[in-house]
């Protein structure tokens, strides 16, 4: 049978998943909504809202969608799985009371402390006892220190303060920015956990979970991970970090017990889990759970999929997936974020984009932030484009990817090159 698809998003991580779904031979006919420049080679671009929940039911019933694929984490939150099902349509991604995992990080740290899933320590104060949270943090005196905005915040609602002067800083910014909003009435103060930074990918049907694929990724806008934290701004994989054994207690320790728990709590987990995770002296901690791939790890990992993505996403839909299996390739990617420079935070939008079609075909180029205008493709976000390149080592991967990365350009490009470096240091 095949399937007509609905698949919700704009960024880089969608044309990555648009970029996989088109190589199924399940696949009748792809739409995106909204898409972008990249994901209309792939299937067709439809014009809707992301929070017009009934606009979408709409094109849904009039098209005759068999599977909605959701992309972006806000409409999960928002609980878009849970309306298109209750209207008896199938949708790969995780109810909202599900996808509080990442929605409100009060819930997930509560939720690994009762089920013993490995994390930091964590206090949650109300925005009107943010004083008192800076007492606390005074008092211990421990830094660096990490704060979270409870709610979604794009990635850049989390600080990590090393000294009192930051905390009040951050404190301040949480309580009266007005792009935090309802994300901060609720801060999480969290001790900081040493060590290295890995994602694994998981993909679940509410009982059976699988491991996609894992990855590193570069969360700071700087080289040497300095400066403010983005959305990500490149990444890897399959990263070093993790080995065999790591990954045998990941699952044994994290991921059978996170679904578990969600399971019996009559709240079953169907989607993508993201498990954000801190490689410590102790084993592996949760840093934080997301309800879908990662962006740009999305990026990274896709290409390396040997199995039928849209495959896989149908019988996790349909509580299937103890039938299938996930096979990666044994190749490297990594992926390099281009951005404009100033994010995140102000940035010029509308600078013309060249050299795209001189890239290798060895590589994938991906559009986040880009539209098109009078033929151009034109800078419209952010980040703006992913660049990935593969190798048989992770040296080779790296040393692709720059190569491509060269070729495009745009009045104010920016990129770290040092994507993949902390990997390096574990093989050299």
């Amino acid at each position: 049978m095949s399937l007509n698809v609905l698949l919700l998003g704009s960024g880089g991580r969608e044309h990555a998943m648009a970029w996989s779904i088109a190589r199924s031979d399940k696949l009748d006919t792809l739409y995106i909504a909204p898409g972008n420049p990249g994901t209309a080679q792939l299937g067709e671009n439809v014009d809707l809202s992301l929070s017009d929940f009934q606009a979408i039911l709409r094109f849904v019933e009039e098209q005759g969608i068999d599977l909605t694929v959701v992309g972006p984490e806000q409409p999960l939150v928002n609980g878009i799985t849970d309306f298109l099902e209750d209207n008896g349509h199938k949708v790969f991604g995780p109810s909202k009371k599900a996808a509080q995992l990442e929605g409100s990080k009060k819930f997930a740290n509560e939720f690994m402390k009762e089920n013993h899933i490995p994390t930091a320590d964590f206090d949650t104060y109300r925005q009107d006892e943010f004083d008192k949270a800076l007492s606390v943090i005074k008092k211990r005196d421990i830094y660096p220190v990490v704060l979270k905005a409870d709610g979604l915040a794009g990635g850049k609602g989390v600080f990590i303060c090393e000294t009192e002067e930051e905390v009040e800083k951050r404190l301040r910014e949480l309580k009266e920015n007005a792009r935090f909003g309802e994300a901060a009435e609720t801060l999480v103060v969290e001790e900081f956990m040493k060590g290295d930074e890995a994602s694994v990918f998981v993909i679940s049907d509410g009982k059976t979970a699988k491991i996609i694929h894992y990855a590193q990724d570069h969360k700071r806008i700087g080289e040497g991970d300095t400066g403010l934290n983005t959305g990500g701004m490149g990444a890897y994989a399959p990263t070093p970090v993790l080995g065999s054994r790591m990954l045998q207690r990941i699952e044994k320790e994290i991921i059978l017990p996170t679904i578990s728990a969600m399971l019996l709590d009559d709240n079953p987990y169907k989607g993508i889990l993201y498990c954000g995770l801190m490689i410590t002296t102790e084993g592996p901690k949760v840093v934080e759970y997301n309800c879908r791939f990662g962006d740009p790890e999305c990026q990274a990992i896709l290409p390396s999929l040997e199995s039928d993505l849209l495959d896989l996403m149908e019988a996790a839909a349909s509580e299937e997936l103890d039938q299938k299996n996930v096979k990666v390739d044994n190749r490297y990617r990594c992926c390099v974020v281009l951005a404009s420079e100033g994010y995140p935070l102000d940035y010029v939008k509308g600078k013309e984009i060249t050299g795209i079609e001189d890239v290798s075909d060895d590589a994938l180029v991906f559009h986040a932030g880009t539209r098109r205008e009078n033929g151009k493709i034109l800078t419209d976000g952010g980040r703006v484009m992913n660049v990935v390149g593969g190798g048989e080592t992770l040296p080779e991967a790296i040393k692709n990817t720059y190569r491509e990365v060269k070729k495009i350009n745009f009045g104010n490009k920016y990129f770290r090159s040092d994507i993949g470096a902390k990997g390096l240091a574990y093989i050299e």
